[in-house]
């Protein structure tokens, strides 16, 4: 891919600003999302402010060669609710539980780059070749398509049949999706020099105008079908007329609330939140191979070699330790800023640690903070079409070159792709293996059978 900004580049000042402020906006939906999820109090700011320091952290042990940004895990979640569910309503403990439980997944990465830095990654690429690793990606991006659907047409919750509710503003969320999705593509298609550069802060502004159109004559006509923005989080800093909360707010920070639950914190417990933790850990392993495996190919340099898989390890797992110390959530390499990588075609790591420090500055702003959780799903879900499709394709460039009239070759990928696709998740206990992770493994699995049983006749 040929790269506007390739790592080591440094825009001027002002664009650099701009670039950041795209990426904070595309990893914001998902960062803020798993605090929402996981619920017992946590916040979007702290979880924000604890992906920014994650990302700098990353970055810094990365020797800033690698462009993604890190946000709130997904993965982990089941193990954030165990860690509640563990404290038996005592949400002190529980906080306390999240900063454990990180320790935890921390210390599977720093035993894993242990390994990886005398053993080196050539075992990693023999047992994860493109045949493997590309069908695994293009699983990442089209596991992601069901929820950038269900964000378009603003879903509620789904009923007792597991069907999700259709909402009243379904048309119109449809339509400020599509403005969304259609000004990203054609601004990052045919825009000029700096627009083109940008296609996602323009894609939002134009769907959130959009939205606010609708919203003004819902408000007007009493149409509650056309109030696409919910002004709920502005509402929020205010309350009778009078500020309740300043501009400038401190997030509430994991820390503060865990020292707190010190004093009920036991061994059972610890037992509890380890086995949360740490099998998700090596899980998540997996997918940040596939991960830098993806980002490797668009700026075209191996990270797995420079600067190397142990560092990519030691600064994702002491990220995701701090990202839970004050946002309760480990963090992991985000989909999203690899997709904006990759449309923008601007790889400059400049950018992405101002986007960092831009986002733990963010969560003090309390209005800012409130204007990114009134942007409407259907507006993000519009440009995660593309974000996601861009995931997707990574992928499926990936296994251009490999050979597939070569059955062992064919199986593999059809294996990845059929058993991703159809969520092949299993529960073991508490804790759950990603269809995406089993997908991986049975995919080695079946590569290594077949090209051994390949070797054998001949």
């Amino acid at each position: 891919m040929n790269l506007v900004y390739n790592v080591k580049d440094k825009p001027k000042f002002g664009q650099m600003l701009i670039f950041a402020f795209q990426q904070v906006l595309a990893i914001m939906a998902a960062t803020i999302a798993v605090p929402a999820i996981v619920g017992n109090g946590m916040t979007a700011s702290a979880a924000l402010f604890g992906a920014g320091v994650g990302t700098i952290i990353y970055q810094l042990f990365t020797k800033f060669r690698s462009p993604v940004f890190l946000g709130s895990s997904f993965a982990f979640i089941g193990s954030m609710l165990a860690a509640f569910a563990g404290a038996v309503g005592n949400g002190a403990l529980g906080y306390l539980g999240l900063i454990i439980g990180a320790a935890f997944a921390a210390l599977v990465y720093v035993v894993i780059a242990i390994v990886v830095k005398f053993a080196g990654v050539k075992w990693i690429n023999k047992l994860m070749p493109p045949v493997v690793i590309g069908p695994t990606v293009a699983l990442i991006g089209l596991s992601l398509a069901g929820a950038a659907v269900k964000d378009v047409f603003s879903y509620g919750p789904q009923d007792s049949n597991g069907s999700f509710v259709m909402s009243p503003n379904l048309w119109v969320s449809f339509i400020c999706a599509m403005v969304t999705l259609f000004v990203v593509i054609l601004v990052s298609t045919y825009g000029k020099k700096m627009m083109k550069l940008i296609p996602f802060i323009i894609g939002i502004l134009a769907g959130y105008a959009v939205g606010m159109i609708f919203t003004l004559i819902g408000n007007a006509t009493n149409n509650p079908a056309l109030m696409i923005i919910d002004f709920a989080p502005f509402k929020a800093l205010v309350a009778d007329g009078v500020t309740i909360k300043t501009f400038l707010a401190i997030p509430e920070f994991t820390f503060i609330d865990a020292f707190k639950g010190v004093g009920d914190f036991n061994v059972s417990y610890l037992a509890t939140v380890a086995v949360a933790y740490i099998p998700v850990a090596f899980v998540v392993f997996a997918e940040h191979i596939a991960d830098h495996k993806n980002l490797s190919s668009i700026i075209g340099s191996d990270l797995l070699e420079d600067p190397g898989l142990h560092r990519t390890l030691l600064g994702d797992g002491v990220g995701s330790f701090f990202g839970a110390l004050f946002g309760g959530c480990p963090n992991t390499t985000y989909g999203e800023s690899v997709g904006c990588v990759a449309i923008t075609k601007n790889a400059s790591v400049v950018t992405i640690t101002t986007a960092a420090i831009m986002t733990a500055l963010i969560a003090f702003i309390s209005p800012f903070v409130a204007f990114l959780d009134s942007i409407p799903g259907c507006v993000m879900g519009g440009v995660c079409i593309t974000l996601y499709g861009f995931i997707a394709v990574s992928g499926l460039k990936m296994i251009q070159k490999v050979d597939l009239e070569n059955n062992a070759n064919l199986f593999t990928a059809s294996v990845i792709l059929i058993t991703g696709i159809g969520g092949m998740a299993m529960a073991i206990g508490k804790v759950t293996i990603t269809a995406i992770a089993c997908a991986l493994i049975l995919g080695i699995i079946v590569n290594i059978v077949l090209n051994k049983n390949a070797d054998k006749a001949q």
